[in-house]
């Protein structure tokens, strides 16, 4: 019997026994955007936060005594922990929401189907900037929907940018906007799944909801990852929506109301460069060590 031998292929070298770079020059491009624009502010950022300016003095080395600084500040932990319950409160219901408009129109029983899905996705190709400006005029209890209906009917409904509320006013506005986002992810995972899947448990007398249940939602599980992955990200990210509030609600929405927004009033309102860069070092770090978890946790229990 002859022997197996393995396939080694050789690599492409010019004629002169120089090797091809063909390749990087296609690559070449990307790789150049992509430290222009995503290594080279992280690597600027953490060398902004290796120092300190002070009227004083000017610009020394501190090392990482902005990171320890940042640690144990509690405006920072404050605002971490207001966007750790707005993520732990308003992603499940975005994506319950979500994945019952998947469900809907994937269910080939729904009435206009092509029409309700361009509608629901529809806000998210609103701006972010301009979503909030049109629910702040509905939010507010003077001068928008709130006072008309207070006016129409007599009613005292209550301000949806007191303090008791303003986060779950945040949370409508974020979670119109990127609904309908979620909804595609799910809907482009359902599309994928084999026709004789669906064949089959009709054959074995399955109804809708067996369907539902044994096929659709496991067919779900890798987009329901990456959707949770990209909204944990968002929720860390929250800017826009306090940032332009902050106008209807200055006694609510705080200079560190979010991390984001901390870092931001540190850097533009407060001249601290140095220490707005460690905040968004620190915030970075601990989103990424977040979302790891998240998808080792699903991708365990996928297998």
């Amino acid at each position: 019997m002859a022997e197996a031998r393995a396939v080694v292929t050789p690599r492409v070298r010019r004629p002169g026994g120089r090797r091809s770079w063909r390749g990087w020059q296609f690559v070449g491009p990307f790789m150049a955007m992509f430290t222009l624009v995503f290594l080279a502010p992280i690597a600027y950022s953490i060398y902004l936060s290796l120092f300190q300016t002070k009227l004083i003095g000017g610009t020394t080395f501190v090392g990482i005594d902005n990171y320890r600084t940042a640690l144990s500040d509690p405006q920072f932990w404050s605002s971490f922990g207001r966007v750790a319950v707005f993520l732990a409160v308003q992603v499940p219901i975005m994506l319950f929401i979500a994945l019952l408009l998947a469900l809907a129109v994937d269910s080939g029983r729904l009435y206009g189907k092509a029409f309700f899905r361009v509608s629901v996705f529809l806000p998210y190709a609103v701006p972010a900037v301009v979503a909030t400006l049109m629910w702040s005029f509905m939010y507010g209890s003077e001068f928008g929907l709130i006072n008309d209906l207070n006016d129409a009917f007599g009613l005292s409904l209550p301000n949806p940018l007191s303090a008791h509320l303003l986060l779950a006013s945040i949370g409508n506005i974020v979670t119109w906007e990127f609904v309908g986002y979620n909804m595609l992810i799910f809907y482009s995972a359902l599309k994928v799944v084999p026709a004789s899947l669906y064949e089959a448990a009709e054959i074995d007398g399955a109804g809708q909801l067996r369907i539902v249940w044994a096929i659709k939602i496991p067919a779900l599980r890798g987009a329901l990852l990456i959707a949770t992955i990209f909204s944990i990200i968002g929720s860390f990210q929250l800017f826009n929506e306090p940032a332009i509030l902050k106008h209807l609600a200055p006694n609510v929405i705080t200079s560190s109301y979010t991390p984001n927004y901390y870092a931001y009033t540190l850097s533009f309102a407060g001249q601290q460069q140095n220490y707005s860069a460690t905040v968004a070092i620190v915030m970075g770090v601990i989103t990424v060590i977040i979302a790891y978890l998240v998808q080792v946790r699903g991708m365990r229990k996928a297998v």
